[in-house]
């Protein structure tokens, strides 16, 4: 999946603090990543055999967790499987409906109105409008559960943004349709991680909120760097998951509603936001994520996080996130730094 400040480059990189700084040798490590996003640093550390917390404000970001962190098992889609269906096969031989994704997102659904968009091909726009009102429909009747809901859900959002006609976030799209999103949908199974006898929990909440409610060992920080807002840039997602024909506005057809716009994308509250967040942790250690062009500045950072115990630094140079590929950007690197802190 396209997501900005995905860690899938820098995993090695970030394991490699974990073992330098932490040193833990217990058995039972609970491991929170409060900013999941797509859940990569999550699901690395879950096939380590840590016990995970993950964690998002946005709803699509949660449906994933709740398939690849929370889900430790096997899924059956027996009841299904009873009636002669397999899921997977059967939502990929859909016939196209005209839906909420197509009559605002693709060409063909919006040609006649005030803004044309083209997020999506007529085709996979009509296709994700059945697929995901069939699951809808397979859970009110009770045939599937909520685990394999959510799973199919999840899988479509990964499958949805492989087509998706942008650059990269979901605040513009392209105005012909790039060779990847002219390719037919197909939506494909998750991978499953299963590790008995370890716990792994998803959570949908406020970061800021949550700390005061859980504990563990360490607690990894993963928040916005600048003002790019994630419920903006990733708006189409957040709907095809809550599929709740939300009010929209503008030329991308972005969300009205603004109840989940993040503190860190704000400058005179990052760093307030932070300290909260640190202080209010019951984490032995917590490293965060944090690069050289963030709006809080390493010396905010260092100063906060050494209030509350020992406090060091990592640093790695990274091939920066280009959001734009025809822009011009002033550096092709960034510094990725991890800021560590034992409590």
């Amino acid at each position: 999946m396209n997501y900005i400040g995905s860690k899938y480059s820098i995993l090695d990189y970030i394991d490699y603090v974990v073992e330098d700084f932490c040193k833990l040798k217990k058995k039972n490590i609970i491991f929170c990543d409060i900013f999941s996003g797509t859940n990569i640093v999550g699901k690395y550390f879950k096939r380590k055999g840590y016990n995970i917390i993950s964690n998002d404000i946005l709803y699509f970001s949660y449906i994933i967790a709740k398939a690849v962190i929370e889900n430790n098992e096997e899924l059956t889609f027996n009841e299904l499987k009873e009636e002669g269906i397999e899921p997977f096969s059967y939502l990929n031989n859909l016939n196209g409906f005209k839906g909420f994704i197509y009559n605002n997102y693709a060409n063909g659904g919006t040609k006649d109105k005030e803004i044309v968009r083209q997020f999506f091909s007529d085709e996979n726009a009509l296709k994700i409008d059945a697929i995901r009102l069939k699951i809808e429909e397979w859970k009110k009747l009770n045939k599937i559960n909520s685990k394999e809901y959510d799973y199919l859900i999840a899988s479509l959002v990964e499958a949805s943004d492989k087509v998706a006609n942008t650059a990269s976030v979901y605040e513009a799209f392209l105005k012909k349709l790039k060779g990847s999103a002219s390719k037919k949908m197909e939506l494909k199974p998750l991978d499953i991680i299963i590790y008995p006898n370890k716990t792994f929990k998803a959570y949908n909440k406020d970061a800021n909120v949550l700390i005061k409610e859980i504990k563990g060992d360490i607690l990894y920080l993963d928040p916005p760097y600048n003002t790019r807002k994630y419920d903006t840039n990733y708006h189409m997602l957040e709907t095809i998951a809550l599929y709740d024909n939300p009010i929209i506005k503008g030329k991308a057809g972005i969300r009205v509603d603004t109840s989940k716009k993040s503190k860190y994308c704000i400058k005179k509250e990052a760093l307030n936001a932070l300290e909260d967040l640190i202080k209010n942790a019951n984490f032995k250690y917590i490293l965060l994520s944090y690069n050289d062009e963030g709006i809080i500045s390493i010396e905010d950072i260092k100063k906060v996080m050494s209030k509350y115990g020992r406090y060091k630094r990592y640093e790695k140079r990274h091939k920066r996130y280009k959001s734009d590929k025809k822009r011009d950007y002033a550096k092709e690197y960034t510094i990725e730094y991890i800021h560590c802190l034992k409590k």
